[in-house]
C-alpha cells in the first residue's frame, strides 16, 4: 500500500556552515557536539503538540487575539508559513516557541546571495528575537520544496539556501539557538510496505546532502503527513486505516503489523532515513490534521475522531514498530484556524482545516493533552453587527446565476459544494449563502447586498443546522481591508469587462 499525504500548496537556523563538511576551531567542534547531544536528548523526550498558524484569510483576527488564544489553550509551539512582522511582534514575550517559514519563491535569491540571507535573518529573526522577544527556535527553509507537482522547480535551491542562512545565523550569533529545517511532503519517499521505504530516486543525492546538514547542525527531519488526502485521493484506500480506532485492513510487513496510516507512513520515512545512514534522526511532524468541510468525509465528527486519536496515539509514547517507545519529537496540528482565502485547487476542503473557525471559536471538543479537556474559545472577538444578506423573497430569482458567480468568485462558497455542510439547504438557501459571504467580505457595505435588487438585509440568522451563515469580524487591520477592497475591485472590473464581451 503506497502512502500519499499532503495537498499541493500554491500559496507559501552551532557553527560555521560548510555544506557536507564540518571543520573549524575546537570551540566550534564543541558546539557541534553539544548540539548533537542536545538533539539526542530531545529525540527521546515526550512529544509536544503544537499548531500551524496560517493567515490566508478574508476575516483575520488580530494577531494579539490569536496569541491569547494559543496561551489560553496552553499551546507552547507554533509554526508560521512566513515571517509576518505583525504576527512575530504579537508573539514577543509570549513564551511560545516559534518556527518561522520562508516561502519557496524566496529560495532562489537566498541560495545565490549571502547578502540576501544576511538581510533576511536581520529583518525577520534578529529584529524579533532576544530577551522579551519572540522565542524563534526554527527557520523552515521552504515549504515542501520537493513536492512532485513542482517538478524540481525549487530542488536545487534548498541546500545552498540553507548554507547561506546558516552562515548568516553564525554571523548574527544565533546559530547555537535557531535551527534550520526543511518541511517535506510525504511524497518525498515511497514504498509498498514501510520497511522498504526509500526517498524518490531523483531525490537521493539531495536528501543525502540535506540529512547530513540537518545531522551536523542538530536539526530534526520535518515531514507533513495527511491520511485524509490518502483517503480523499484513492477510492480503494480503507477508511478505517486512516484513523486510530483499529482496522480490518492492516498492513503486514514481515513481523510488523500496521493498523493505521500514520504509523505506516512514519516508518516508511524511518526506513528511508536508515538507508542513508541516519536511522535515529529525530522526526517532527510539521503538518497533520483533518478538514471539517468542503468534501465527502470532511466533517466535524471525522476531524474530532482523527485529531483526538492522533493526540492520544502520540502522547502515549509507544512509538511505532520501527521506533518503539520513541514518538515524534513534536507534532504540529494543521491547523489552528480556517483560512477562507486559500486556493481551492487541491480541493474545497483546503479552507476548512482549522480546529477553530476563522473567528477563534472551537469547532468541536478536543483534548490537546495540554491541561484542558476541551478547547477554549478566543476572547473579545469584535464582530460586525448581527445582520445578514439573503435572497429577496419578493423578487424573481431566475436571473441570479451571474450574481452568484460574482459573489463566490470573491468570497468563500466552498461549503455549498458536494460534501459541504451547506450542500443541502436548497436553491434559495444557496443564493442567500453566496450573497451573505460577499456582504460580510465587504464589511457589510450596504451596496454589497444589492445584487440588482435580488438581495436584502435580514436581522434573522439564516443558519440551518450545521450550515453556518457567518458574520464578519471588525478587527482586521486597515491595511488588509484596503488590500481586500483592491482585490474585490479588480474582480468587479474584470467581471464587468467579461459581461460586456458576451
Amino acid at each position: 500500500m503506497k502512502y500519499h499525504c499532503r495537498r499541493s500548496p500554491q500559496e507559501e537556523r552551532k557553527m560555521q556552515a560548510q555544506g557536507a563538511r564540518i571543520g573549524g576551531s575546537p570551540l566550534l567542534v564543541t558546539a557541534m557536539v553539544t548540539a548533537m547531544l542536545f538533539s539526542s536528548l530531545v529525540f527521546v523526550a515526550e512529544s509536544a503538540i503544537g499548531v500551524n498558524w496560517g493567515t490566508i484569510s478574508s476575516h483575520k483576527l488580530k494577531p494579539s487575539t490569536v496569541v491569547d488564544l494559543l496561551k489560553d489553550n496552553n499551546i507552547k509551539k507554533v509554526k508560521l508559513f512566513e515571517a509576518d512582522p505583525l504576527v512575530l511582534r504579537a508573539l514577543m514575550g509570549s513564551g511560545i516557541q516559534v518556527m518561522v517559514g520562508i516561502p519557496n519563491e524566496m529560495l532562489a535569491a537566498l541560495s545565490s546571495s549571502s547578502a540576501a540571507a544576511d538581510l533576511w535573518v536581520r529583518q525577520k529573526i534578529s529584529t524579533f528575537i532576544g530577551k522579551g522577544g519572540a522565542d524563534i527556535r526554527y527557520i523552515a527553509v521552504g515549504n515542501e520544496p520537493f513536492l512532485t507537482s513542482y517538478a524540481g522547480q525549487f530542488q536545487s535551491y534548498v541546500v545552498p539556501a540553507m548554507v547561506n542562512l546558516q552562515q548568516s545565523l553564525v554571523r548574527a550569533n544565533l546559530a547555537g539557538y535557531v535551527k534550520l529545517v526543511v518541511p517535506c511532503n510525504a511524497d518525498a519517499y515511497e514504498a509498498n510496505v514501510p520497511s522498504q521505504g526509500a526517498f524518490r530516486p531523483e531525490l537521493t543525492q539531495i536528501m543525502t546532502q540535506l540529512v547530513s546538514f540537518l545531522n551536523q547542525n542538530g536539526s530534526p527531519f520535518i515531514v507533513n503527513i495527511y491520511p485524509f488526502l490518502s483517503l480523499y485521493g484513492n477510492s480503494d484506500f480503507p477508511q478505517d486505516y486512516a484513523f486510530f480506532e483499529g482496522t480490518t485492513h492492516p498492513v503486514i510487513d514481515g513481523a510488523n503489523t500496521y493498523s493505521n496510516a500514520f504509523d505506516g507512513n512514519f516508518d516508511t520515512l524511518v526506513a528511508a532515513l536508515s538507508k542513508l545512514g541516519y536511522g535515529n534522526m529525530p522526526i517532527v511532524i510539521g503538518e497533520i490534521g483533518w478538514p471539517t468541510d468542503g468534501a465527502v468525509g470532511a466533517n466535524l465528527t471525522a476531524a474530532r475522531v482523527f485529531n483526538q486519536g492522533l493526540i492520544k496515539h502520540v502522547l502515549n509514547n509507544k512509538g511505532t514498530p520501527l521506533r518503539p517507545n520513541v514518538p515524534p519529537m513534536d507534532v504540529y496540528l494543521f491547523s489552528l484556524l480556517d483560512e477562507g482565502a486559500k486556493s481551492t485547487l487541491p480541493g474545497n476542503f483546503e479552507r476548512h482545516w482549522g480546529i477553530f473557525s476563522f473567528d477563534g471559536q472551537a469547532k468541536y471538543t478536543l483534548d490537546l493533552g495540554l491541561g484542558h479537556k476541551k478547547l477554549k474559545n478566543a476572547k473579545n472577538v469584535q464582530y460586525l453587527p448581527a445582520r445578514w444578506c439573503v435572497a429577496n423573497p419578493y423578487r424573481d430569482l431566475s436571473d441570479v446565476a451571474n450574481h452568484m458567480k460574482l459573489a463566490c468568485t470573491a468570497a468563500d462558497c466552498t461549503t455549498l459544494n458536494y460534501g459541504g455542510s451547506c450542500n443541502a439547504i436548497g436553491a434559495k438557501g444557496n443564493i442567500s449563502y453566496a450573497f451573505n459571504s460577499y456582504y460580510q467580505l465587504q464589511m457589510q457595505n450596504e451596496r454589497s447586498c444589492n445584487f440588482d435588487g435580488l438581495g436584502v438585509v435580514s436581522f434573522l440568522d439564516p443558519s440551518v443546522g450545521d450550515c453556518r451563515f457567518l458574520v464578519g469580524v471588525t478587527n482586521a487591520s486597515s491595511g488588509f481591508r484596503l488590500y481586500q477592497r483592491w482585490v474585490i475591485g479588480c474582480v468587479l472590473i474584470l467581471w464587468q469587462l467579461w459581461a460586456i464581451r458576451i
